[in-house]
């Protein structure tokens, strides 16, 4: 039988750090308080390095680590930390785009957090999936995709491929070509849902009507295997 992947990579799309493609409540064992409370308790950006980060180094090693946690500084226009701030804000507002972005920037490491210890972290994936959250709970289809990511790599959450299921459709039900084609490798192979080629096909269909090559490919092996 033709093996389908599903596609497992956090997508990013400008502007700023937006993933193109994550709601139910999470099957982990944080409650939903335990995530929005865990949202709003980071360590953000700011455009000087913090001193628990900088203390000892040389100027040329923090000059390093600057271009690090805040690459692309300019002279012209807002600092990265200063974008940060607005979309942290626009964020904890409800903004659902932004709740998204900023999944992504703590998904990537872009975004600098650290432990209740103090131990920085090189990227926090739970703390991207709780913001993942946040947004796919307001109907916002790239996060439920990403949400649905997570799910199904078991990052920053247990891995539920029923969970990520229920996020692709519901992504895939607006549109979301990636969340599409996912729908349609897991219905192919039976992982998280009823096994059903037809209903595979259908969302292979779907996808590959918007230009998306993976499903494409995924159709052609399955048509292919079914005139043998």
């Amino acid at each position: 039988m033709y093996q389908m992947k599903v596609w497992i990579v956090l997508l990013l799309v400008a502007p700023l750090v937006v993933l193109s493609g994550c709601g139910e409540e999470t099957s982990s064992d944080k409650s939903d308080n335990e995530v929005k409370s865990q949202t709003l308790s980071e360590v953000t950006t700011i455009d000087e390095l913090p001193s628990f980060l900088s203390e000892g180094l040389s100027p040329e090693e923090k000059a390093e680590l600057r271009e690090q946690i805040l690459p692309g500084t300019t002279e012209d226009g807002p600092t990265p930390g200063e974008k940060f701030q607005v979309m942290l804000e626009e964020a904890r507002a409800g903004d659902p785009v932004a709740q998204n972005s900023l999944g992504v920037m703590y998904y990537t490491g872009e975004a600098v957090s650290k432990t209740v210890t103090g131990q920085v972290l090189d990227n926090d994936p739970e703390l991207a999936a709780g913001w993942f959250y946040r947004s796919a709970e307001q109907g916002y289809a790239d996060a439920q995709f990403n949400l649905g990511l997570m799910y199904a790599n078991g990052e920053g959450v247990a891995q539920d491929m029923n969970q990520a299921v229920e996020l692709f459709k519901k992504a895939a039900e607006q549109g979301h070509v990636d969340a599409q084609n996912n729908l349609g490798a897991l219905y192919f192979m039976g992982e998280g849902v009823v096994r059903d080629e037809d209903k595979a096909i259908e969302w292979f269909e779907k996808a590959a009507a918007q230009g998306n090559e993976e499903a494409k490919v995924n159709l052609e092996a399955i048509r292919a295997a079914q005139s043998q």
